[in-house]
């Protein structure tokens, strides 16, 4: 008989014939042995004792098996279908414990990795959405002076004017679609930042000189106070660009004959890069949200940019275990305080 298709009733069912075989032989051994009628019915109700308690201990073991069985399934079935959380056994320390313990701890494992695929399905299309945002309008401006230029006699001038504003949309694009690959290869992983100790003037003289040029044009001052001496663990590349984000926006909401400071010191745990302007300020109501994705606030909707700066260099920051610290007041200026962890 091949006992893995044996059920747990014909177990049963054999092992009661195998009693009851075993009862029958020995109070025959016994009668052959004594001739003695009451030790054979002694010897036979014994036996008969033991039998029906183990038939007993039979019928309790496959009702608790079956109660489990019933419980693992509807247990299951919570599971699969995510409506409710797996009902708790009551039972001792055993072993239908131990495993409605570990689907338990399977279901919260699964339940968090469904919300995080509900989340990353819900971040992603908002993504969609906000990079559907920022290329409508430079599309449709691409496609009215495409359009302007095929169907109509523009004098030569006017074409130079609406090839320089098709230039300004094409260069608006691209930036988006840069920004966009640096946060995406942040976010997952594509790229690592490789940390390593040296000195915080390089990559604050890298990040200053991308902004250099605007910053003359508007005639604004920037003055600079970095100890040469100064290092950090740091990645020099994208701290380097988390810093020109900054720097690029103190440029861009400074008024012409502003000023723009910048000071590193060090302290016990962390090197703080402070960059100070004396632009247009930030309301405190949204200084909580300035760092979000394609934010831009209303008053600066006519300054080029697409709101993800920040958003970029807080991700480089925190990713090396630092954080951005902003303090600003409307019509005084702001400033960001970037603080990098020392070991």
């Amino acid at each position: 008989m091949n006992m893995r298709k044996l059920s747990i009733n014909k177990a049963c069912v054999l092992l009661g014939v195998l009693l009851l075989l075993a009862t029958g032989f020995i109070s025959a051994s016994v009668y052959m042995l004594t001739r003695n009628t009451d030790a054979v019915w002694c010897v036979f109700l014994f036996s008969f004792f033991i039998l029906l308690c183990v038939i007993c201990f039979v019928v309790l073991i496959r009702r608790k098996l079956v109660k489990f069985s019933d419980a693992f399934c509807v247990m299951l079935d919570d599971m699969l279908s995510g409506a409710e959380q797996p009902r708790q056994s009551v039972e001792e320390e055993s072993l239908f414990y131990k495993i409605g313990f570990r689907l338990d701890r399977l279901y919260e494992v699964m339940q968090e990795n469904k919300n995080n695929i509900a989340k990353e399905r819900a971040d992603l299309q908002e993504l969609i959405s906000d990079i559907s945002h920022q290329v409508k309008t430079p599309i449709a401006n691409l496609k009215m002076i495409n359009s302007t230029l095929i169907d109509q006699e523009v004098p030569v001038q006017k074409q130079k004017e609406f090839l320089a504003a098709q230039t300004s949309q094409l260069d608006k694009l691209d930036f988006l679609m840069q920004a966009m690959i640096k946060t995406s290869r942040l976010e997952t992983g594509v790229i690592s930042l490789e940390k390593k100790e040296q000195p915080i003037y390089d990559t604050l003289a890298a990040a200053l000189g991308g902004i250099l040029l605007n910053a003359e044009k508007k005639q604004i001052d920037v003055q600079v106070d970095c100890p040469e001496h100064l290092e950090v663990c740091h990645d020099r590349k994208w701290t380097s660009e988390a810093l020109f984000n900054i720097l690029d926006n103190a440029v861009k909401y400074t008024p012409e004959g502003g000023e723009i400071q910048v000071r590193v010191e060090c302290w016990e745990m962390y090197l703080k890069i402070d960059i100070a302007d004396t632009g247009i300020g930030i309301p405190e109501r949204h200084q909580g949200t300035i760092f979000k994705r394609f934010y831009r606030e209303d008053v600066v909707h006519d300054v080029d940019g697409i709101g993800i700066g920040l958003y970029l260099a807080r991700e480089i920051i925190s990713l090396q275990g630092g954080y951005i610290r902003v303090a600003s007041e409307t019509g005084k200026g702001s400033v960001f305080s970037v603080f990098l962890l020392r070991k």
